[in-house]
């Protein structure tokens, strides 16, 4: 045998090694907590559930579907992706999962096989929640009637339908969301950093993405043209909002009803983010969100 394709043979053979390691390298491992034995606030959980867009990401209205029940389709440029059931179904939905599991794939995004979620999904956004979020959503879903439909399969071509390469793109881009408090800032400013940067993840549609599909950190909220399904999200930097006649009033009037401050209305998934969850937060948490968004400085940690 040459030397050439003893060599070939060696690379193809450490290739498959690493393939197979990387597919069995285990990710989102729950460190010990008490979960289980925290009791959960069901308004508390449907508040943070309406706040952080389940609702109106897992639920397909325009088809009449059941709340929660799988979303409309999300087509992209890696292929076409459904949000699934979160119903109580045991089956297709949550109703045979843990707390454990729920916590691991809201603040992981890892299903409780083990498996990457696709970034479609923005847990990213929701690594900060807290033991008492987790038990205060998971006590919310458990009162949602089951609903025994299965939500389609991903269309996704090769190798965007490898799952195990998901964990290369989470070391290369996964990240904490930046929810941490600041000093001399106000609390509804703080509140409303913790809610835009997280929960309500409002940079998921209004930044620009790369070619892997991860957000640029140096776009943040600077606008994204390449939605899914060929829409867009125009810029919220303060100071685009401020040329465009918006000031915190107006925004948290806008959150609150969908109108803006030249009396149209929002569209698209913007109505949807507003008619299924904004609209049914309080009014001091649109006016600190408002209040976040007028005026912050966009460091990304």
């Amino acid at each position: 045998m040459s030397r050439l394709i003893r060599s070939l043979l060696l690379v193809g053979v450490l290739g498959l090694a690493s393939v197979a390691g990387l597919m069995a390298w285990p990710i989102g491992v729950e460190p010990p907590s008490a979960l289980e034995e925290l009791e959960g606030n069901v308004d508390r959980g449907a508040y943070l559930a309406r706040a952080s867009g389940c609702i109106a990401c897992h639920s397909d209205f325009e088809a009449s579907g059941a709340p929660l029940a799988g979303g409309a389709p999300l087509e992209t440029d890696f292929g076409t992706f459904y949000p699934p059931n979160l119903t109580t179904d045991p089956d297709h939905g949550m109703g045979a999962w843990t707390i454990s599991d729920f916590a691991r794939a809201v603040r992981q995004g890892v299903s409780p096989e083990g498996d990457p979620y696709y970034p479609t999904f923005t847990y990213p956004f929701y690594a900060g929640f807290t033991d008492q979020d987790i038990a205060d959503l998971w006590a919310a879903f458990q009162t949602v009637p089951a609903v025994p439909e299965p939500s389609p399969e991903h269309e996704a071509g090769f190798p965007f339908d490898q799952r195990w390469g998901l964990k290369l793109w989470r070391a290369a881009y996964l990240s904490e969301p930046d929810t941490v408090p600041e000093s001399g800032r106000s609390e509804a400013w703080n509140r409303g950093k913790w809610l835009v940067r997280g929960a309500a993840h409002c940079g998921a549609c209004h930044t620009d993405r790369n070619l892997a599909g991860a957000r640029i950190a140096s776009r943040i909220f600077a606008g994204n043209d390449s939605l899914p399904g060929g829409k867009s999200a125009p810029s919220i930097l303060p100071a685009d909002l401020q040329g465009g006649g918006w000031d915190v009033d107006s925004l948290a009037y806008a959150l609150r009803t969908g109108i803006t401050p030249e009396g149209d209305v929002f569209g698209g998934s913007m109505a949807e983010v507003v008619n299924y969850g904004t609209a049914f937060l309080s009014d001091a948490d649109l006016a600190a969100m408002a209040t976040y968004i007028m005026d912050n400085d966009l460091s990304e940690n």
